[in-house]
């Protein structure tokens, strides 16, 4: 008997891998969690169905979401991380000596517990010394922060069930207001290729443009995740992360990456016509 996980991307599109055995399944408060291991993709983990990570290609999205903004403005002092229970975003953060402060807000403790027994890898730098664990809703816990952090990454679930409230207005308001004056946001963007992503990503989009002056989008290529083509957005109240990329800097930390180049870096940001004109953009 063949045992396979499918993920549903739309309606007409399914995605499937070959699993060769179940690790795990629970019902945590918040949300199903299931881990399976794959020929092809080794452990990987499910929330509500949704794939996370997968231990494969786990390393392009989490240098994508902590390397590009590190890479903008390297004095980066204090950083929260809302969502990232797989412990991915923190283990690239903690490779930045400079880095003094990193405060993670992850709603499902079992996430976490679960990532430190399966994903070893991942999880590698969770109980490092400048790492502080909230278990909380980030919604409410970054509510009363103000003038805090210099750098936001919300890796976060889709926009519904516990990540819902990570989309809103609100949120981003509270994040502007947690933010230092030359502060950076970066949320994982969803994809724009399928119509039910492509309006979460239009959305949360607008929300944020509403509050800070330099917005822009980047891009990385996920197998695991709906389409393969996935999203970033990137919002600072200073930096432009093409403008202000001091690539030699970056480059003689010597941090050795399996995706993220400071070359990549720049390109990420060329994006196609369609994608464009989904976030409004004119097109030239």
């Amino acid at each position: 008997m063949e045992l396979w996980y499918t993920e549903q991307h739309t309606d007409d599109v399914r995605f499937s891998i070959k699993v060769d055995r179940e690790l795990h399944s629970e019902q945590s408060k918040f949300q199903r969690i299931d881990i399976l291991e794959s020929k092809e993709f080794g452990k990987f983990f499910t929330l509500d169905g949704l794939m996370m990570v997968t231990e494969k290609d786990e390393f392009i999205y989490h240098d994508m979401i902590v390397h590009v903004p590190m890479a903008t403005n390297p004095n980066i002092k204090k950083v929260l991380v809302i969502g990232a229970g797989d412990g991915g975003t923190v283990r690239e953060l903690t490779r930045y000596k400079t880095i003094e402060k990193i405060d993670m807000v992850e709603i499902d403790e079992r996430v976490v517990e679960l990532c430190r027994e399966y994903f070893p890898q991942t999880a590698s730098q969770l109980d490092e010394e400048r790492v502080n664990l909230f278990f909380e809703d980030g919604l409410k816990f970054v509510r009363n922060k103000e003038n805090e952090y210099d750098l936001i990454i919300v890796d976060s679930t889709d926009p519904f069930g516990p990540g819902e409230g990570l989309f809103t207005k609100e949120f981003y308001g509270n994040c502007y207001k947690a933010l230092t004056d030359d502060g950076i946001l970066v949320n994982q963007h969803e994809s724009p290729y399928y119509d039910y992503y492509a309006r979460s990503m239009q959305s949360a989009h607008e929300k944020i443009v509403e509050f800070f002056p330099i917005n822009r989008v980047y891009q990385a290529h996920i197998p695991t995740y709906p389409s393969g083509h996935w999203l970033f957005g990137f919002a600072s109240k200073k930096y432009d992360p093409i403008n202000d990329l001091n690539a030699d800097a970056w480059n003689i930390l010597g941090l050795k990456t399996k995706y993220y180049n400071t070359d990549l870096h720049v390109g990420c940001f060329a994006l196609p016509n369609y994608v464009k004109e989904l976030l409004g953009e004119n097109i030239k």
